[in-house]
């Protein structure tokens, strides 16, 4: 188990990521400008996308993809649901709601970064996978925003339910939309397609993922150092910033374990169900829930859980993974 967690400590990524937190706490004017940050972004979640469609093309869809899929999509349901129920007496309503929505969505670079660390202890890993992670990101949004009209009264909020806009939000959201969109056109250009453009989306992935996550890490430790309410809100946010992920985790090993899924594609469906979004849900939050705090949310899922899942979860849930597989 030590050489797993080695192996993830050395990584390039990693690395980057405790620069950048490094960088903020000894106060270096180190920034990477914002039209970067949003091109690493966009870069990374059409990479991703689209070398899943490709391998989806390149194997055959049947009745375990399908079920995979359906698992992913009803994971990123549920567990909005229980998180809000275990939130609300700790937070208002619309921040409970917004953290829920948070920690049933996912984070795709915690995804990305989890691929390329079962690549580099060589455990092989299904394509489709990261259509699970694009199903995983809309649910979540939807029975967040859901939970919260339905808790909170009418004069409380002074705004009606409306679906149809919500679901709209969720599913044109930015990276929603390009890494569906991407994926997609994986799918529809296969093999042949991925060889024009390898050496731009291959080539270049680590060395552009080291640099976001530079970027992340920066955004991490300053989102920690805004955090107000003193110490007993940054003790209740740490709390669960790192109890979220472990109970998603749990519930999705339960699952994982029972369907027999191969130890690779487990441990992707349980970092996906362990992460916490910090691009999808902040972004559609904004706008269809702006009474939430985003400095919580955020928080939580940047400042705490991203860190704690890059250097102890994904190592932890391999390992347990193997144990039990």
């Amino acid at each position: 188990m030590d050489s797993l967690f080695l192996t993830n400590l050395t990584s390039p990524p990693l690395l980057f990521f405790l620069l950048g937190v490094a960088a903020v706490l000894v106060r270096s004017d180190l920034d990477i400008p914002d039209q970067v940050a949003k091109f690493l972004s966009l870069y990374l979640l059409f990479a991703i996308g689209f070398k899943g469609g490709v391998a989806i093309a390149e194997s055959d869809l049947n009745l375990i993809v399908a079920r995979d899929l359906l698992l992913a999509t009803a994971l990123s349901a549920l567990m909005p649901l229980y998180v809000f129920q275990l939130l609300r007496k700790h937070f208002s309503v619309a921040d409970a709601a917004a953290a829920a929505a948070t920690y049933g969505s996912i984070s795709a670079v915690t995804f990305v970064t989890a691929t390329s660390y079962l690549d580099a202890v060589q455990v092989s890993w299904s394509g489709y996978m990261v259509a699970s992670m694009a199903l995983m990101e809309s649910p979540a949004i939807i029975v967040g925003l859901i939970v919260y009209y339905r808790t909170a009264s009418a004069g409380d909020t002074g705004r009606d339910t409306n679906l149809r806009e919500i679901l709209h939000e969720s599913t044109t959201n930015g990276s929603v939309f390009l890494i569906v969109g991407s994926l997609i056109i994986g799918w529809l250009v296969g093999p042949q397609g991925y060889a024009q453009v390898k050496v731009f989306v291959q080539e270049l992935f680590v060395g552009v993922l080291c640099l976001f996550l530079l970027d992340m890490g920066l955004v991490a430790a300053r989102r920690v150092q805004d955090i107000s309410g003193g110490r007993q809100m940054i003790g209740r946010l740490l709390l669960w910033g790192l109890l979220l992920p472990v109970i998603n985790a749990a519930l999705a090993l339960a699952l994982v374990t029972a369907l027999n899924i191969s130890v690779g594609d487990g441990v992707l469906l349980v970092v996906l169900a362990a992460s916490a979004s910090y691009i999808a849900v902040p972004a559609a939050m904004r706008l269809a829930l702006p009474e939430a705090n985003p400095s919580i949310y955020l928080s939580m899922s940047l400042g705490i859980t991203f860190p704690f899942n890059l250097i102890i979860g994904i190592p932890l849930y391999h390992q347990l993974l193997a144990w039990l597989a």
